[in-house]
């Protein structure tokens, strides 16, 4: 995608939040907005339309009520937590009481954790894709596709600690954004009050992130593709990034 949005002539920078050193562990979500995200802006020639995608969506509205920029655009962005099923709640809420111990212990959240919150939401659909990777044909453009994808999606860094239990404890547990109690660097983080033009895209098919609940921001569009197809897969081209391109032309990026 960002290949894409660079060809097509936009100034495109992509966030690396890097690997947490254990010095990281009690660096919180409010933390990475305010001690990474904001100097990086802060450093950049200027102000950048900033485009969120899942849990970093949630970050760029808590770095946009922090300092000006010229647009904010969020796919699939966890907000409003109450709008999950209440199976998923429980669910997440029963790993991550599970996990937590051994995270405080550590210090960060391995991805595996989080991995494993993502298959127990739809088993059946998991199993249904590896049973297809199982059927492709060696060294075809299917298999090469799953294993790009695949690697992709594992291949995340861990949370920090404190990221996690803010995550967890904070946003899907108290649904603090949800409720507009969430604080950044001080301060409520309210999408409404946001002066710059503002999108939320979502997906009627994502089952990680439900499309209600995403935040409510001035302009919404909706998708029908998988948390990580509607950024990845085969339509994504005509589906998201052209749209988005578009999008970002219109606000001056």
């Amino acid at each position: 995608m960002l290949r894409h949005m660079a060809a097509a002539g936009h100034d495109a920078y992509l966030v690396d939040w890097g690997t947490p050193a254990p010095q990281d562990a009690q660096l919180g979500l409010d933390g990475h907005v305010t001690e990474r995200l904001l100097p990086l802006l802060a450093a950049l020639p200027r102000p950048p339309i900033l485009v969120g995608y899942c849990l970093g969506g949630s970050l760029t509205l808590a770095a946009a009520a922090l300092h000006r920029v010229p647009a904010v655009a969020t796919i699939a962005a966890p907000w409003r937590f109450d709008a999950f099923p209440t199976a998923d709640l429980d669910l997440i809420g029963g790993l991550w009481r599970g996990a937590k111990p051994m995270c405080q212990r550590i210090g960060y959240v391995p991805m595996e954790v989080l991995q494993s919150g993502f298959w127990a939401m739809d088993p059946a659909r998991t199993i249904r894709k590896y049973a297809a990777f199982a059927d492709a044909d060696a060294g075809s453009d299917a298999e090469r596709a799953f294993l790009a994808v695949e690697d992709w999606a594992n291949g995340g860094a861990p949370l920090t600690y404190a990221a996690g239990r803010d995550l967890f404890d904070g946003l899907y547990s108290r649904n603090l954004s949800g409720t507009g109690r969430w604080q950044v660097g001080g301060q409520t983080v309210d999408p409404a009050a946001l002066a710059c033009p503002t999108l939320s895209i979502v997906s009627t098919s994502d089952r990680i992130v439900p499309a209600a609940a995403g935040p409510r921001l001035r302009e919404e569009r909706s998708l029908s593709l998988g948390h990580v197809g509607m950024v990845v897969g085969g339509r994504a081209r005509e589906t998201l990034w052209e749209p988005l391109s578009h999008w970002l032309f219109t606000q001056g990026g």
